[in-house]
């Protein structure tokens, strides 16, 4: 699959991730693996679910990692990596309260 984020930004810098990764899934181990798709878009993601079944519940961990690649002069690199940052990690909770609310549960 390739997932085109929104643009985000400051002033005159705007970035957009893109990436690619493909999902393989195990239901007799409960995941759903993904892998990054090398050469597609600036960064490359990679994580997995584990899901687990409990006699009333669901138990769900999620694992991911993610590296952009960013064509920033080195000073503007540092001004902008802890945001870039700081909005993965942002969706990341934001997709984690959608499941909630739509599933159930809590984080």
């Amino acid at each position: 699959y390739r997932w085109e984020m929104e643009k985000i930004g400051i002033a005159q810098i705007h970035l957009q991730t893109i990436y690619a990764s493909k999902y393989v899934s195990n239901k007799a181990k409960g995941t759903v693996v993904w892998t990054p798709v090398k050469g597609e878009g600036n960064a490359l993601v990679s994580g997995s679910w584990k899901i687990t079944s409990n006699k009333k519940s669901t138990n769900v961990v999620l694992t991911v990692k993610g590296e952009l690649t960013v064509p920033l002069p080195a000073l503007t690199k540092m001004v902008v990596s802890p945001l870039v940052e700081a909005e993965f990690e942002r969706l990341t909770e934001h997709y984690i309260d959608n499941l909630i609310q739509r599933f159930g549960g809590e984080a």
